[in-house]
This record gives C-alpha cells, structure tokens and sequence, in this order.
C-alpha cells in the first residue's frame, strides 16, 4: 500500500505522525511525503531541507517532495488544491495523513482545508494533530509503543527546531513525548499518535 503524508514544514509530519509512518515502512509500505515550504521563516531553508531528507531516511521514506510555498504565505487555493491532486494521482495512496482544519497556523489550517477538497475521491483520510492545533477530537489511535524511540530520533533529526516551541523550557521532544502518552492513556497503550478520520473504510 501506498501512503502519503502532507505537512506545510519540514517536521510537522514527524510531530503529527511519524510513528504510523514507521510502523507503515517497517511492515513493507511505501511512504510518501510531500513538504509544501522549506520553513524559512524558522530558520535556513537549506539547513532544513537537509534536516528533513535526514528524518526521511529514518522513516525510510520511498519519496520525498518538497512544494515552492513560502512559509506563513501557504494559502487555500486551487493551484494548492490542483498540485495535491497531481500527487494523488501519481503516488495512488491508500491512506492520506494532513494536518487538522482548526489550528492557530494559517499554513496548518490552509493546507488542511485544500486537502479536503483535493482528497474528495480518497477512501482514507486522517487529520493529525500538531503543536498549534485545537478543538481536536480524536477517534483513531495507532500504538506507537514500539516506534516511539526512533520517533523521537526523526524529530531530533531536525536540529535547528527542537528548541523553537514558544514555550520556555519546552523542547518539541518533551511536547511530543507529552502528546504521545497523553493519546496513549486514551487509547489505552503507553504510547499513541491520535488522528480524526474524514474518511476512514474498515475491510471486513
């Protein structure tokens, strides 16, 4: 099978989920990821693209793209919409991970809402939720007891980042180890990545 994972910036993905990615490569699907900015408004665009192709080689990632958007300037369009739609149509995925509608990020929040659009013939498709999202309801859990650790690495990976979460005192690696066992006491594991499914087909 065939998944892909959309993020307005390098790390977002990894936040969201990059331990259902792992557990995706590690059992013999091909992931896919598409990166719509270089995130240059937190640092070197350069030094971020080789911070995430480092991630992507962790996640042993089969393809990663990255889009031509600047950060903070991502907006619901139908360029946005129709270039998603390419992707889809080349990669053919099963399962399509986003970031939620609600958040405080307007590229977040932008690209979310275009997804919609561009996913409307996708089967599966699961929000992830990420630092600045809110009002998120969860209503699928993925165990990521066994990924956890590496899912930390990918996100060490992105060394510029793990200190810029505009909370004093709080690393992106205590908030997603806070997030993980946080979803994982709702699902009832250790550890767990959270999602709310548009679409969500169960073969029986």
């Amino acid at each position: 099978m065939n998944i892909l994972a959309i993020g307005a910036h390098p790390d977002d993905i990894e936040f969201g989920c990059g331990g259902t990615l792992l557990k995706y490569s590690e059992n013999g699907h091909k992931v896919y990821m598409l990166v719509l900015s270089k995130g240059n408004r937190g640092g070197d665009p350069e030094v971020r693209q080789k911070e995430q192709e480092n991630s992507a080689r962790i996640l042993k990632v089969e393809k990663l793209c990255f889009g031509d958007y600047m950060d903070t300037e991502i907006l619901q369009s139908q360029k946005l919409i129709t270039e998603i739609e390419g992707f889809l149509k080349d990669i053919k995925p099963g399962f399509i991970f986003v970031h939620y509608f609600d958040d405080t990020h307007q590229d977040h929040r932008n690209l979310a809402n275009s997804a919609i659009s561009a996913t409307r013939y996708i089967q599966n498709v699961l929000f992830y939720e990420g630092p600045t999202t809110q009002n998120f309801t969860p209503n699928v859990f993925v165990n990521i007891t066994k990924a956890f650790d590496k899912k930390l690495e990918c996100l060490n990976a992105h060394v510029s980042q793990v200190s810029k979460t505009n909370i004093e005192g709080l690393s992106i690696i205590e908030a997603a180890k806070s997030a993980a066992h946080f979803r994982g006491i709702q699902g009832r594991v250790n550890y767990a990545e959270a999602f709310h499914s548009l679409r969500l087909f169960i073969n029986i």
